[in-house]
């Protein structure tokens, strides 16, 4: 016959006077020791990466990059220098006005292209100067006609009797705000100057403003042996007849500008 007893209940600790230990987390200790078995092999790994590293560099000699130096790959800026160019001067490569410059003593000149030329005509050669003391100046497109100083303006001409002749001859002296440009005395004391843009015969007054009107630079004409006269404290506005009254006009760059603009300096009418 089968035993039939029954067993006694296991892991009743009640009945042997113990309780278990409810504070604590099962399975806490293994945790603690797979941690701590981790983190010494990960420092483990790193001693011998850091000391295989420092062998091979010793080993081959290659220098340490500075912390500082460019690496490739790596853009940088260099500081801007300064710039050392200056503009360049005057307008459109005609010379400015400079009404602090004192001519000196005048005498008898004949007006000739300057060095530098007018941007909006092409450099020509002049013609050779006349050997007359005085000067008169003829029109290229109408070379019948002179410039005549009347009682209110220089007008363009044809040249009939003495007392017109004397109107249209003039002495060419070194101008009276910049030497190296031209102005036109009268035979009665006076001298050319633009008032209003128009050109007239008047006294000098000795003031700065009519010593620059009175003044004019020759500049290089579209016809050969011709000049253009700019006036100094207008640059890029030319001496042109229109109606055949001389004036003082704005380039224009029209054919018909540069024909009235066009003048030869011959020899005085009236000598």
């Amino acid at each position: 016959m089968p035993d039939t007893t029954p067993r006694p209940p296991r892991n009743q600790p009640w009945e042997k006077g113990w309780a278990p230990d409810t504070s604590r987390i099962p399975g806490t200790r293994r945790l603690w020791l797979a941690g701590t078995l981790a983190v010494a092999t990960v420092a483990a790994c790193v001693t011998a990466i850091v000391m295989t590293d420092r062998e091979v560099d010793e080993a081959s000699g290659t220098p340490q990059t500075p912390v500082n130096a460019t690496l490739p790959g790596l853009i940088s800026f260099g500081s801007p220098s300064p710039s050392t160019t200056a503009p360049p001067k005057g307008k459109g490569g005609l010379s400015s006005p400079d009404p602090t410059t004192k001519a000196p003593p005048r005498h008898s000149s004949t007006p000739t292209p300057s060095a530098e030329p007018s941007k909006p005509t092409a450099p020509e050669e002049s013609s050779p100067a006349p050997v007359s003391r005085w000067k008169s100046v003829r029109a290229v497109n109408y070379p019948d006609r002179y410039w005549h100083a009347t009682d209110d303006y220089v007008t363009v001409d044809p040249i009939t009797s003495a007392s017109a002749a004397e109107d249209a001859t003039f002495k060419v002296v070194d101008g009276l705000a910049k030497s190296s440009c031209y102005s036109f005395a009268t035979s009665d004391g006076g001298y050319l100057r633009h008032r209003n843009f128009v050109l007239r015969s008047e006294r000098d007054d000795g003031s700065p403003l009519f010593e620059q009107d009175a003044t004019f630079c020759a500049r290089p004409a579209s016809s050969s042996g011709a000049v253009m006269l700019e006036s100094v404290n207008y640059p890029g506005r030319f001496l042109r007849h229109r109606n055949f009254v001389v004036r003082l006009e704005s380039y224009d760059h029209s054919d018909l500008y540069r024909r009235d603009s066009a003048f030869q300096v011959v020899a005085g009418l009236k000598d």
